[in-house]
């Protein structure tokens, strides 16, 4: 699959949370929780819960993206990376890389991921050296 400037921006579906609920009552019985998630599980402070239970994250938001808002945009710790980029839409950086077509900016954020997780690889192997000492 080739990716161009052309099929990087998609187009806006405007959300109307009223028609969702009433429409999935009617096929399904019973209407969305739309908030249950984060009821169930926590995370109306996304920051605070990553920091306090993950690591070794990389969110690669794509600016162009119709689902930036709800994603990392700024890096929270030394492990958990927000790579914003301006040309980017919804996983671009991991659909299967073309190296005719694929622009620049695009081979860079692929290979500052990978570079990345190199890192995180290293510094296990290396702590569990350590350990084993």
């Amino acid at each position: 699959m080739s990716v161009d400037e052309k099929t990087m921006l998609r187009p806006v579906n405007l959300f109307n949370l009223t028609e969702v609920i009433e429409q999935r009552q009617q096929v399904y019985g019973v209407p969305p929780r739309p908030n249950w998630i984060t009821t169930y599980y926590g995370g109306h402070d996304i920051k605070l819960t990553l920091q306090r239970f993950t690591g070794n994250i990389i969110f690669s938001n794509g600016l162009r993206d119709p689902y930036r808002a709800g994603g990392v945009l700024k890096n929270i710790l030394d492990s958990i990376i927000a790579l914003p980029t301006i040309n980017g839409s919804h996983c671009l950086d991991i659909v299967k890389s073309n190296k005719t077509s694929d622009p620049d900016w695009l081979v860079q954020q692929r290979n500052t991921e990978v570079e990345i997780i190199e890192g995180w690889i290293a510094k296990y192997y290396a702590d569990l050296k350590a350990i084993n000492k």
